[in-house]
């Protein structure tokens, strides 16, 4: 192999570079990026990024002179890939074609658009480094806030509101915040955590679009026909994969977008793996689920896997790991390890401030979440790789 290409420059694209130059691959790598920036860390963008005393810029995580130099990588940012000719092993960018013995897709997700939404001035979207300092000016002075979802983005975002002292509503569909993610009693949880600071609540409750003078927003409209005045909405209601230019490619999709691979990350199409966001992987810990992970961890071991598996086939191997993310809101930190396809799901703990909540498949403990635990999920992270008994977990955690 004499030239790697990766396309998608952000965590996953990042480590593949890295893996495999330290795997020993002495060939080209050219990295294509969207975003004109060097690969940066994208949790903190909703997370200290937004407080008043936030970075005034993003540290990336390798500087030009870096990837340049000790990686000897040619960067392809400021544009991104718009086709992929699979028979040919051309990726096409803007009007430049890029040829690549191997290819690793590390594209990541986009935002979920509302209809509407696209040119209207104060509706925003976070998911870049400039979509979060547009979104950090906005939240000076003293803005209304409406934020339509109430996922872990979405709450991350109040989080910083409210600690601005502004005033804060978050509209959610279900009738509680990650319910079908992680269940209803964790999603009451999370609802308490809002309200015990201060955050409205609407639950249950569709969006049917905005209200708006002189092209902007001046409020968001239920479909009950309710109207809240709004000054800043910021629209989180989840991602879609970016893998439009894969169309045509010979690549498998997933009904939602994202690249179906096998157990070592390789698409079926030869000489090309995906990483991160975009990826549909089974997990053999989690009796072979296909799972597509939008968490920082995955991103890192999936991208090195990546490209050790393109480099060298036959010695790759199917990954196993545990799943972990974690949340900050109000000053509480909410990890989750496993999964949460569960038959069942138990509260060991009720309080908010050493909340447990444990997820059981058949007699086997699959996942757990807990609010200010630190400890507790590494351990209990161990016992989901050892496949504990359900039993001896509850006993453990109670």
């Amino acid at each position: 192999m004499d030239r790697l290409v990766v396309v998608g420059a952000s965590l996953a694209g990042l480590r593949a570079v890295e893996a495999a130059r330290r795997q020993g691959y002495g060939g080209a790598i050219t990295l294509i990026g969207a975003e004109e920036h060097l690969p940066y860390d994208r949790p903190q963008l909703s997370k200290a990024f937004l407080g008043i005393d936030g970075p005034d810029a993003v540290t990336p995580y390798r500087t030009e002179s870096e990837l340049g130099g000790e990686l000897d990588v040619e960067l392809m940012l400021g544009a991104p890939a718009d086709h992929l000719d699979a028979e040919s092993r051309v990726v096409s960018v803007a009007d430049r074609q890029v040829s690549y013995d191997g290819l690793v897709v590390a594209t990541g997700a986009a935002s979920r658009v509302l209809p509407g939404s696209a040119h209207l001035s104060g509706v925003h979207y976070l998911r870049t480094v400039d979509d979060a300092l547009a979104l950090r000016t906005a939240l000076h002075g003293s803005p209304r806030v409406v934020i339509i979802g109430a996922g872990f983005i979405g709450s991350e975002i109040a989080s910083a509101a409210r600690k601005r002292d502004l005033d804060v509503t978050v509209v959610e569909a279900l009738d509680l915040p990650l319910v079908r993610s992680i269940g209803p009693d964790v999603g009451a949880a999370c609802a308490e955590l809002h309200r015990r600071n201060g955050t409205a609540l609407r639950l249950g409750a569709s969006t049917a679009g905005f209200e708006s003078s002189e092209g902007r927003v001046t409020g968001v409209r239920l479909e009950d026909g309710t109207i809240l005045p709004a000054d800043l909405v910021v629209v989180g209601i989840g991602v879609r994969p970016v893998t439009d230019w894969l169309a045509g490619s010979g690549v498998p999709l997933h009904a939602d977008g994202g690249i179906i691979c096998d157990a070592t990350l390789a698409t079926g199409v030869p000489g090309v793996y995906a990483a991160g966001d975009v990826a549909h992987v089974a997990n053999p810990l989690f009796d072979g689920d296909l799972m597509r992970l939008e968490h920082w961890t995955n991103a890192a071991e999936q991208g090195a896997a990546a490209a050790r598996h393109l480099l060298d086939p036959g010695a790759a191997s199917p990954l196993s790991s545990v799943p972990y993310f974690w949340s900050d809101w109000y000053d509480h930190r909410i990890q989750f390890v496993g999964t949460p396809r569960a038959d069942d799901v138990v509260v060991t703990r009720s309080e908010i401030d050493g909340f447990t909540a444990l997820y059981r498949r058949r007699d086997q403990l699959v996942g757990a979440l807990t609010i200010n635990r630190p400890r507790d999920i590494m351990k209990l992270r161990r016992r989901i790789v050892q496949r504990c008994a359900w039993d001896d977990a509850v006993a453990s955690a109670a």
